[in-house]
């Protein structure tokens, strides 16, 4: 899955992975190890979860940055 956000508003084409913030776990991209773009809008507690939300598409994209 190619990140929204960063296509849309940056124009380019990074994976969605999981990343982690002192709020938790999140889907978003990154490029060369540096946060890029956070797609999604909730924070999950583990990375389990968040892997899982990334694998079944159970996530809420944001639209905005």
């Amino acid at each position: 899955m190619i990140g929204k956000l960063a296509k849309e508003i940056c124009g380019v084409e990074l994976p969605v992975t999981v990343l982690e913030s002192q709020a938790g776990f999140y889907l978003g991209t990154e490029d060369r190890g540096v946060p890029f773009s956070r797609e999604s809008a909730e924070y999950f507690l583990t990375q389990n979860l968040a892997e899982a939300a990334l694998a079944c598409g159970t996530f809420t994209q944001r639209m905005n940055p």
